[in-house]
């Protein structure tokens, strides 16, 4: 994912220093970037939306708390992967109640930035798509570590697995992916 715009940036500072008009404008600006990471984290579209919410009701909740000592876009990051990996969770049990054929996914909606270019849809489109391939244990590991940026140790960490399984998991979630993606997935990789 890019990084967070310079006026959200700006916005983020008027808040810090008690500017209530800021915080609608810094949550309509953080949608797209919020419900884009929810999809590329979650399989289908079914929970997205809800997902998404919590999220922005999260760093709603979260936002007068940020004291600007490290990036905003990490920070919003990694509270979104939490929100994200709680919601499924408590979801896990109701799945068991749905119908098989209520599971499947479906037409995505995608969410344009401002700042987004014309083709920046379908590329996210493609993406996810293959990411709905991957097993979620790699897709969760290849999104925390090139879309939320986070380092190897960090993602061990944050699912409670060894590293060694996080490099394995990113390794084959990678191979996967620019398989999937063909040529042009080479944009996926990198050690941890």
């Amino acid at each position: 994912m890019s990084a967070v715009p310079q006026h959200i940036l700006d916005l983020v500072a008027q808040r810090r220093h008690g500017d209530d008009d800021s915080l609608r404008q810094i949550l309509t600006a953080l949608v797209p970037r919020v419900r884009n990471l929810v999809r590329y984290l979650v399989r289908g579209d079914r929970h997205v939306d809800d997902i998404a919410q919590e999220a922005l009701l999260e760093i709603l909740r979260a936002l007068d708390g940020y004291r600007g000592e490290g990036a905003f876009e990490g920070w919003v990051h990694r509270i979104v992967t939490r929100v994200v990996f709680a919601e499924l969770k408590a979801r896990r049990a109701d799945e068991a109640t749905f119908a098989p054929e209520e599971q499947e996914p479906g037409p995505g909606l995608w969410v344009v930035g401002q700042d987004d270019r014309p083709d920046d849809y379908l590329e996210r489109r493609r993406l996810a798509e293959a990411l709905d391939k991957l097993p979620d244990d790699q897709r969760y590991v290849v999104v925390m570590h090139h879309a939320v940026q986070m380092s190897a140790p960090e993602i061990a960490e944050a699912l409670g697995v060894p590293l060694e399984t996080v490099r394995s998991r990113l390794r084959l979630g990678r191979t996967k992916l620019r398989s999937l993606l063909g040529q042009e997935g080479n944009d996926v990789g990198g050690e941890p």
